[in-house]
């Protein structure tokens, strides 16, 4: 295992690991929430930091395969190649990022080119599918890519990153407390440049509005304490 201390690179093995909509929990008439998925750049290196570093410890082991330290968290986002690799993410309507994915392409000349895989969903927002839709969605930029093989490397704790790795088709290999996930990928069709295209799109202008949207409920808010702070202050000087 690589030098925890160290932020691993597109060949170290990645470690993986299974917030509501914003104001979603105090309306029923807003409309069902729907989680699109988008490319992260290194502007959104902040938030990808604050999201893994919300991780519990065991959600940190299944992670990178060890208890990661903050330090250590930050080591790695510190060390994210955003022109190598891939991340990808889902914003809740708060712009909080409660999911993330790490596709790292090897660099290595002499190996067919293929991809690793790693996970991380924010705890409140398990049990929705997320792990699955990141690793649909890197599955098909790889293909894209060029990328003829997919890995995905887990403690054999993680059922749940195991069963998205089956479910995909991939050739699981359990040896001890780790296992080993490899899925061959068919190449890229115009099909898939096509959709992968249409989808970063619509994930662009999603977060676009869930921008402008948080900028008007701050607003709102901001509004709200202004003219309290007006009321409060004349009832002080009418008593």
């Amino acid at each position: 295992m690589a030098d925890p201390l160290e932020p691993p690179s597109s060949s170290t093995r990645h470690r993986n690991q299974l917030d509501l909509p914003f104001r979603e929990e105090n309306s029923s008439r807003l409309a069902p929430w729907v989680a699109s998925i988008r490319k992260l750049g290194p502007g959104h290196r902040e938030r990808i930091a604050k999201h893994l570093l919300a991780l519990e410890g065991h959600d940190r082991y299944l992670r990178f395969g060890y208890a990661a330290t903050d330090e250590q968290i930050r080591r790695y986002v510190e060390g994210l190649d955003f022109e190598r690799d891939d991340i990808f993410g889902i914003y809740n309507r708060r712009l909080e990022l409660i999911a993330m994915a790490h596709l790292a392409h090897s660099v290595d000349r002499n190996f067919d080119a293929c991809g690793e895989f790693g996970v991380s969903v924010s705890k409140s927002a398990r049990g929705r599918g997320y792990g699955g839709k990141l690793f649909d969605r890197a599955v098909m930029h790889a293909r894209n890519e060029g990328v003829h093989l997919m890995f995905i490397h887990a403690l054999t704790e993680n059922t749940a990153m195991l069963k998205i790795a089956r479910k995909a088709g991939a050739t699981v290999e359990r040896d001890g407390s780790e296992s080993e996930a490899y899925l061959r990928l068919p190449p890229a069709t115009f099909d898939s440049r096509i959709t992968e295209m249409l989808e970063e799109q619509i994930a662009q202008t999603d977060y676009s509005l869930k921008r402008q949207a948080k900028q008007f409920w701050d607003f709102l808010a901001g509004l709200q304490e202004v003219r309290r702070g007006v009321r409060d202050a004349r009832h002080k000087t009418s008593s």
